[in-house]
């Protein structure tokens, strides 16, 4: 019986896992929602979320959120996306809790008779909670996909990850500056593992970046030069929160130069709402203008917004450059560079 238990392990690190032959295969810059704010719903384990927690009515609490964030998408003005976490007490993290980044604010014990309310003053209306204090949190936010029952990816690769993760916090004694948490979709499966980091940037704001392919070995890399020192690992790198849209399609284009795989439209491979308000639990989306969740990717031209069409390279990338985070612009051009 040993033999048989050991070999499926090996199996589901094979297909699945890190040794997967899907691995590196596609580019990972621009893959990530453009988004500027991001909810997160504490809600049970990642062992026993459903495939699609907010078509489920054995789970009225998520489904009932996103179900309102969708009826609310027009009176939402910042571009919001919805994803769940598991409970964490040992980090504070309680059933019916509510995180929103880049806020830093976390509001508990969320019931379904508020979930109007909630909507309404907090994420409509910008305003506190009238039902519930607001809490600030600190520290850096780790989020790892581990949504074993929407897809095998992350449901292997997501628990080793965050294992890896706590592993190193304890080692680094960074248990009371960084919290590690499994999340639900997020979108990419294909890019497992996958995470999320919501941490202080150098120039002190919080900026929440997705990586993809992100493999144990990369855990106290992570930790050590994007958490402790605000660096990027450009390799890994799909994306951040609050990247413009015109930014977003020059890091594509790039990408396109690269030889990233596009869409007909221009776009780099996502799975998830490209824009919009809210991608939610397991998935879901309520956003304005969302791609089909498993449309075919296929090849196509990268294009810059029809406003830099006309300039030459040279002023698109000046352009670029002044609206751009130097930061962001920087893994951009990164990315040109490599592909000369």
């Amino acid at each position: 019986m040993a033999g048989n238990w050991e070999d499926g392990i090996v199996s589901d690190d094979v297909k699945f896992g890190f040794q997967r032959p899907e691995m590196y295969e596609l580019k990972l810059a621009g893959t990530a929602t453009v988004y500027d704010r991001h909810v997160f719903l504490c809600y049970k384990s990642h062992e026993v979320w459903p495939s699609h927690l907010e078509s489920s009515d054995s789970d009225p609490l998520p489904k009932l959120f996103a179900a309102t964030l969708k009826a609310r998408r027009d009176d939402i003005k910042l571009k919001t996306i919805l994803t769940i976490c598991e409970v964490r007490e040992d980090i504070g993290l309680s059933d019916g809790d509510v995180l929103i980044f880049p806020d830093m604010i976390k509001y508990r014990n969320l019931k379904e008779s508020d979930v109007d309310a909630f909507v309404e003053d907090v994420l409509v209306s910008g305003k506190p909670w009238t039902s519930g204090p607001q809490e600030p949190i600190s520290g850096s936010y780790v989020f790892v996909c581990s949504h074993n029952n929407r897809d095998r990816r992350c449901g292997v690769c997501g628990p080793i990850l965050i294992e890896e993760f706590n592993k190193a916090i304890e080692s680094k004694d960074l248990k009371n500056e960084v919290h590690v948490a499994a999340c639900s979709h997020v979108g990419g499966h294909k890019y497992a593992g996958n995470v999320i980091i919501y941490s202080t940037d150098k120039e002190g704001k919080i900026a929440g970046h997705w990586y993809g392919y992100v493999t144990p070995d990369e855990v106290p890399i992570l930790l050590d030069e994007h958490i402790r020192e605000g660096k990027i690992l450009e390799r890994l790198w799909r994306g951040q929160m609050g990247l413009h849209a015109e930014i977003t399609d020059k890091v594509n284009e790039l990408s396109v130069l690269s030889g990233t795989t596009v869409d007909k439209k221009g776009n780099a491979p996502v799975e998830t709402a490209s824009q919009g308000c809210c991608q939610g639990a397991a998935g879901f989306s309520c956003c304005r203008d969302a791609n089909a969740e498993g449309k075919e990717v296929e090849k196509g031209q990268g294009r810059l917004p029809s406003c830099f069409r006309k300039w030459d390279k040279p002023e698109v990338y000046t352009a670029i450059g002044i609206v751009g985070a130097v930061a962001v612009v920087a893994v951009a051009y990164g990315f040109y560079k490599k592909s000369r």
